[in-house]
Order: C-alpha cells, then sequence, then structure tokens
C-alpha cells in the first residue's frame, strides 16, 4: 500500500479505497478519475504543491474541475505571492509521482490549504498516493488529520 493508505489505516479514519486502470494518455488524471469512478468531478480533488516567495512549500487541495487562484492561495497562506512548485521538488518533499501525490502521508508535512467547497460534500475523494488509487473521506476530517484549512482558493 501508499503511504496515503497506510496513514489512514494507522490513524483509523473513516475511508474507502477506489482503484481503476489509470491510462498513461490521460490528459487530466483528476478528470479521468471521475469518469472511471461515475463521481460528479465536484468530488474529486487534485492536490497541487505550491512554492512561496520564500520558497517554502504548500498544498492546496481543490476540486478537478478547478483552477487555483494564486493570490486566494497566498492569502490563504498569509503569504504574498506563490507559485506551482518544481515537479522535481513536488516529488522529493512528497513522496509521489505528479498524478499520483496525495494530501495524505506526504514524507513532509505541509501547511495546507483544502477549498472550501468541501466543506458542502458529506465525502471527497483525493489521490491515494498513485494514479488510478482514490481515497474517499469526509472533508473535515481530512483537514483535523492535516491541520488544514478551508478557504475559497479557486478562480
Amino acid at each position: 500500500m501508499t503511504p496515503a493508505i497506510n496513514l489512514a489505516k494507522k490513524l483509523k479514519l473513516n475511508y474507502q479505497i477506489h482503484e481503476y486502470e489509470h491510462y498513461p494518455s490521460a490528459e487530466s488524471y483528476g478528470l479521468e478519475a471521475a469518469d472511471k469512478l461515475g463521481l460528479p468531478a465536484e468530488q474529486v480533488f487534485k492536490t497541487l504543491v505550491v512554492e512561496t516567495e520564500s520558497a517554502k512549500l504548500a498544498v492546496a487541495v481543490l476540486p478537478v474541475v478547478d483552477t487555483l487562484n494564486f493570490k486566494k492561495m497566498a492569502k490563504a497562506l498569509g503569504c504574498k505571492k506563490v507559485q506551482m512548485a518544481d515537479p522535481k521538488v513536488v516529488e522529493r518533499s512528497s513522496g509521489y509521482v505528479l498524478g499520483g501525490v496525495s494530501p495524505l502521508g506526504q514524507k513532509k508535512r505541509l501547511p495546507t490549504v483544502i477549498h472550501d467547497s468541501a466543506q458542502a460534500l458529506e465525502t471527497i475523494h483525493v489521490s491515494g498516493g498513485r494514479r488510478g488509487l482514490e481515497i474517499e473521506l469526509p472533508p473535515q476530517q481530512l483537514a483535523d488529520t492535516l491541520s488544514a484549512k478551508f478557504a475559497d482558493i479557486t478562480d
């Protein structure tokens, strides 16, 4: 299993695992997950890693149909600006490959912001730590586990 699944088990989170056959040619891993699992795309969340102006990393968890707003993310983190982190830095700091980055079980615990639309949902789906693997869990439980905050971070 992945570090994300191992953490969910260890903490006895209320979660379910969903697997699907991933196609490397998929343009959007998140939309592929929603389609293959028969879920509304608003319930499937992607995990993005950003870098602040002081070179610190942070995690954004947002619906796969949305685009991260850098100004809103910076405001949520209490900094001036953010940008997408370098993919190699993301893989090194998280321990996951791009397209399989989970907010759970990362090598380094990073400040995390979850899009506030998650609060209206009973459960959300996030990457389970590899492409083709999703974890479904209540958004508040994810936030509590990660000491994350909810905020509007999309366009």
